[in-house]
């Protein structure tokens, strides 16, 4: 019998992802622990579902002193730096949070008993890939220290010893829970879609000023070997991320053994598909955004494919590009969204 109860720790559960996680384990009927220093979550998100203590996921004083007051029965690891080119320009820092605070994390709640864990990792461990659509045998080869950190930080965990794991390998996160208080308040903010929507909802100016999303959106290139010359690319509503997770941790508990799972959409969405549901979504049939040549090393497609998690995990994609986008939307009009980002940016540059 899998529970459907128990303390599950959830590392960066303050973030973007690790809440709305930590909401759909509280749905499922688990209790999740929160664990986040608030270097980039916000506390708001991590006390949403459940408990939560604030602290590093390296020091290893602070992450068994939760354990030994919670004595959760798995982990779901999020606590991770993401941004590609600020792991270009800081390297260091990228390593020593994703790989070297991540394994004395993982260590450290082995040592208290907890064996089983689910890693949010990155298909960002395959580089530019071999093969599309990326299989979880398709060569790891990361090309920026972002990828190579958390591939080091799988690695890590494998050899843990008394510890079953999974890690969710994915690319692209989009979409909001809106009506629980819960969306992406990223800053800077270089995701596609806040990227597209902001400056289509009226957005206050000192917003979209703090953003640099004054000039708009822009297609970077439109003659891509591609069904309509734009870039394709591997988009998942948060939610039903959010499913999987909860999906691999039932797996593990149910006695599945140490694995690795791809999560895709399918066919991926292309940028003039994403315009397109954009324009119908908020009403802007007006919305042309401008064309710019196409950016040096961006491949043309990049999708994963999900079959492995599909048939094992028993995990399907529910929400499409719409959905995304309209929760979205819906997120960024928020107070909450508005004053996060208006502090973040402040303390930025004060």
């Amino acid at each position: 019998m899998q529970p459907n109860a128990g303390n599950i720790l959830v590392s960066g559960g303050a973030g973007y992802i690790g809440s709305h996680v930590a909401l759909t384990l509280k749905q499922a009927g688990f209790t999740p622990v929160v664990l986040d220093s608030l270097v980039k979550g916000n506390r708001w998100a991590g006390e949403k579902s459940g408990p939560f203590r604030q602290g590093n996921i390296g020091d290893a004083a602070f992450v068994a002193a939760v354990c030994d007051e919670f004595k959760p029965i798995a982990a779901l690891h999020f606590a991770a730096f993401i941004e590609v080119g600020e792991s270009v320009a800081k390297p260091d820092m990228y390593f020593a949070n994703n790989r070297d605070n991540a394994k004395i994390f993982f260590e450290t709640i082995a040592s208290k008993g907890v064996g089983n864990i689910v890693f949010s990792s990155t298909a960002a461990v395959y580089g530019e890939p071999e093969e599309v659509p990326i299989r979880e045998t398709t060569a790891q080869k990361p090309i920026n220290p972002y990828g190579q950190s958390k591939l080091e930080a799988e690695e890590a965990m494998r050899v843990v010893p008394n510890v079953r794991s999974v890690a969710l390998r994915y690319f692209n996160v989009a979409g909001a829970a809106p009506k629980a208080g819960l969306g992406e308040t990223h800053y800077p903010e270089t995701h596609v879609i806040p990227r597209i929507v902001l400056p289509l909802l009226d957005a206050p100016a000192v917003l979209l000023d703090a953003l640099g999303l004054k000039t708009g959106f822009k297609l970077f290139g439109t003659d891509y070997p591609t069904r309509d010359g734009t870039a394709v690319r591997d988009y998942i509503h948060v939610l039903d991320l959010a499913d999987a997770h909860v999906l691999a941790l039932r797996y593990l508990i149910g006695g599945g053994t140490t694995n690795i799972f791809n999560l895709g959409s399918g066919d991926g969405f292309s940028v003039s598909e994403i315009v397109a549901a954009t324009r119908k979504v908020l009403n802007r049939p007006d919305f042309a955004p401008g064309v710019a040549p196409r950016r040096a090393g961006d491949p043309a497609t990049l999708i994963a494919d999900s079959t492995k998690a599909r048939s094992v995990l028993g995990w399907t994609p529910r929400r499409g590009i719409e959905e995304m986008i309209a929760s979205a939307a819906a997120w960024h009009r928020t107070e909450t969204y508005v004053n996060t980002i208006l502090t973040k940016a402040h303390a930025a540059n004060s």
